[in-house]
């Protein structure tokens, strides 16, 4: 343990355990009412629980950061084909949650599995770029079969997850891939070739998707797209948004302080989820909302930093996937919070609850600390 720890990214560690902590901690004030009112439970019910997905994610991050990475060539294959079956299995399930086809019910827990799609995404892709590299570089060898097999990666998981109308998840899926795509050692001839073809793959999918079923927004999911001025349609659309405002404008520089929250009580639905952070404003204020912000620059930084050091593709590519993926939910959870883009149930990285989010966020935390470990060797 003492070797171990000796060369992990002492940074990336200790803000992980802050906010995670942060979280947790949170978590009590904000769903206080949640779970007693509308729940019936003890003041302490959320935070029990999130509490046990943490320890059930610190020992998977434990396992995670203790197996080199170039074992992982022996699961990919697993990995990813079991991913995608539980994607596509849950759209023939039916059954959906808050309007999206994307849960597994587990006794307490709710398994997600576009949510481990994420880093088992990130994994693969980053395995074969290193795999074919020398073939990708290469101008004596046609590059039309590996180009296939890396687009086979992205586009059957996020056109999966578009069909189980999760459309937050899918776009961070894509944001994900297309970066990673971008950044690589593909050279500029081959990214531009295959981002048309890749598009066109998508269009023929979305295509398809709308002869078989229809259109795959829920009127729910639709009405999201008038966010422009929430407070004009307060009783209709901008109900949540509105009242997010309303908690942030209260928060002032200060805040109310820990607990004095009052957009909890009925005003925001859910706010220990997706709307966390406005509860974090009003009892926090300006500047534990800008801590919140600095911790978030310092730890996709670090990362991206881990990414430049190291001198394997593999661990490369896994770093900058990492990055991306905290980024994309920070952009997407705050920018639907203040009404810059539809609002889409996207979580905050390690302040919201959530199970499969949880899990999946520091796994892809372990792997960039495995990284650490072995660019420090």
């Amino acid at each position: 343990m003492r070797k171990t720890l000796k060369d992990m990214d002492k940074v990336i560690l200790f803000i992980t355990i802050l906010l995670s902590l942060y979280g947790l901690f949170n978590i009590v004030t904000a769903s206080s009412r949640e779970a007693v009112i509308h729940l019936d439970k003890s003041l302490y019910y959320y935070f029990y629980r999130h509490l046990a997905i943490l320890v059930i994610s610190f020992v998977a991050s434990v396992i995670v950061i203790n197996i080199p990475l170039k074992r992982y060539y022996n699961f990919i294959p697993i990995l990813f084909f079991g991913i995608l079956f539980l994607n596509a299995f849950l759209i023939f399930q039916g059954g959906t949650t808050r309007g999206a086809a994307n849960w597994i019910q587990l006794g307490f827990f709710n398994l997600q599995p576009s949510e481990l799609a994420k880093p088992i995404m990130i994994v693969t892709l980053s395995f074969m770029l290193e795999k074919f590299n020398k073939v990708l570089v290469s101008e004596k060898v046609s590059h039309l079969k590996y180009l296939i097999i890396i687009l086979l990666i992205g586009i059957p998981l996020i056109l999966l997850v578009c069909l189980q109308k999760d459309l937050g998840t899918a776009a961070i899926l894509a944001v994900i891939y297309f970066v990673i795509y971008l950044t690589s050692p593909i050279t500029s001839n081959d990214k531009f070739k295959t981002i048309v073809i890749g598009i066109i793959l998508m269009f023929i999918g979305i295509l398809g998707i709308f002869i078989i079923k229809g259109n795959p927004l829920t009127k729910a999911q639709l009405s999201r797209f008038d966010y422009r001025n929430p407070c004009a349609n307060y009783s209709t659309t901008g109900y949540q948004i509105c009242n997010a405002f309303i908690a942030i404008n209260k928060g002032n520089v200060f805040g109310l302080g820990i607990g004095k929250s009052t957009q909890k009580y009925s005003y925001i639905p859910e706010p220990h989820t997706d709307m966390v952070f406005s509860i974090i404003s009003e009892e926090n204020g300006l500047i534990g909302g800008s801590i919140i912000f600095l911790n978030y620059i310092i730890l996709i930084y670090r990362i991206l930093r881990l990414s430049r050091m190291t001198n394997s593709i593999k661990n490369k590519y896994t770093c900058i996937g990492v990055a991306t993926y905290i980024f994309m939910h920070i952009a997407i959870n705050l920018g639907g919070l203040f009404g810059l883009i539809p609002l889409t149930g996207v979580p905050l990285p390690f302040l919201s609850y959530g199970g499969s989010f949880t899990l999946s966020l520091l796994i892809s935390i372990a792997l960039v600390q495995r990284v650490s470990i072995e660019t420090g060797k």
